[in-house]
């Protein structure tokens, strides 16, 4: 007879782990919203490639529409993989979502072109609607995990490792378009080095996979709430959490989908060259992963209400006029330095978010609960974000639609983020107190 190998399971004296544990999920995560935004970032050479029209109005749009197929599935995924994490476990389901995500980015990266077969748009569809899945299951999981590997005095900056790495996923994929884009022509560019840089993301597969499979598991750790903090544990208030996460969730989507658009709003909008279009989202993207994690180190000794709500109303106070000077100007310094500055204050309300809602959200429903409320959000609003803002420039001809669109986005976020409780263990004890 054999003996069955004890599960791995993260406990209170295991605190030793968190930074291993961290590390695991925040790589696992960065690996595939790598591969999710790289076609952002190509979507006008993936376009030209699937797509070819008279109009590159027509063949930008049929790609941008092709890139929200992936949002239509993440729903789906983060009922079916967030569920399931609720019940098996958080690191079976960050294993699959990665395994999924990993097939799909391979099969878009060697679809053959239009002209070798013609219309490739079923398998562009099907490859980004497993993507989509896969993703709307990662984001749920992964942030319950991050949480319930921390300390409850420093949830806020373990949490903020989820947001920062999707930062610096989208910076890998920047700073790929940007050597690619200044090592290689533009014909080569539009014909194989898009596919160059969704291939580096498919060729960390193995290791992504081998990661996630060693992590200690925490959905049956014990609780160890800092005293006078009572969680969540009636279905309406954690019904109103998810209300209020999903006007917040969707204010997000739009601001983080229209900032990386940029590069598309660079190139085709304000006529710039393209290493300053990749550069521009490469420094945005840069200065977001220390804003996220200052946002989380933060939340951890103010609370999560005011760093959540005064950089919001700062961010909601620059909007117009950063995208003001950059449409006047369009020089390097107003496209690096506005979107910069206007990133590194608009991100940092989000982190505390995050863990303010992860630690809403009772634990036997937090993976869940958290994926599907982000999925449909991002469903809804990061699909649609894109193709509505190269709309309204092309129906307004005005460089400045895309600010007119966070601004209305960044007002909803704080209307919702005024409403929300205050989470944060010392903050809750100190009024307990009192």
């Amino acid at each position: 007879m054999t003996r069955k190998k004890p599960e791995a399971v993260l406990v209170p004296a295991d605190e030793r782990l968190t930074g291993r544990a961290v590390l695991g999920a925040t790589i696992g995560n960065i690996l595939e919203f790598y591969d999710f935004g790289t076609y952002s970032f190509f979507a006008i050479q993936i376009g030209q490639t699937f797509f070819p029209a008279s109009d590159p109005f027509a063949s930008l749009m049929l790609s941008l529409a092709t890139f929200g197929a992936g949002f239509v599935t993440r729903p789906i995924g983060a009922i079916v993989l967030g569920s399931y994490s609720d019940r098996a476990g958080r690191r079976p389901a960050m294993t699959a979502s990665f395994a999924m995500m990993s097939a799909a980015v391979l099969l878009l990266a060697v679809t053959p072109s239009y002209e070798t077969i013609g219309i490739a748009a079923p398998l562009l569809v099907f490859a980004r609607l497993v993507q989509g899945f896969a993703l709307g299951g990662e984001v749920g999981p992964t942030t319950a995990y991050l949480m319930e590997t921390a300390p409850a005095e420093r949830r806020g900056l373990a949490v903020s490792f989820q947001p920062a790495s999707q930062q610096i996923a989208a910076t890998a994929g920047a700073l790929v378009g940007e050597i690619l884009s200044l090592t290689m022509t533009s014909e080569a560019l539009s014909a194989y080095g898009w596919r160059i840089a969704l291939l580096l993301g498919a060729a960390t597969l193995p290791f992504g996979l081998w990661l996630r499979s060693a992590l200690p598991e925490t959905l049956h750790r014990p609780d160890t709430p800092a005293p006078g903090v009572q969680p969540v544990s009636r279905q309406p208030a954690a019904r109103r959490i998810m209300s209020l996460g999903f006007v917040i969730l969707a204010s997000c989507t739009i601001i983080t989908y229209v900032t990386g658009y940029m590069t598309t709003y660079a190139l085709n909008t304000l006529q710039v060259s393209a290493p300053l279009a990749f550069g521009a989202t490469l420094i945005c993207n840069t200065v977001g992963i220390a804003a996220a994690l200052l946002g989380g180190w933060l939340a951890d000794r103010a609370g999560r209400r005011h760093i959540m709500i005064w950089p919001q109303i700062a961010a909601l106070l620059m909007t117009y006029p950063v995208f003001f000077w950059i449409s006047e100007s369009r020089s390097a310094l107003a496209l690096l330095g506005g979107l910069g500055a206007l990133t590194m204050i608009g991100t940092i309300p989000y982190s505390a978010f995050y863990v303010s809602m992860a630690e809403g959200l009772p634990k036997n429903i937090r993976g869940g609960a958290f994926a599907t409320t982000y999925a449909f959000a991002i469903a809804i609003f990061g699909g649609t974000a894109q193709p509505i803002v190269t709309w309204l420039i092309h129906l307004t001809g005005s460089a400045l639609a895309p600010a007119w669109y966070m601004l209305v986005a960044s007002a909803a976020g704080l209307c919702a983020m005024l409403l929300i409780p205050e989470t944060a263990p010392l903050k809750i004890r100190s009024a307990a107190l009192r």
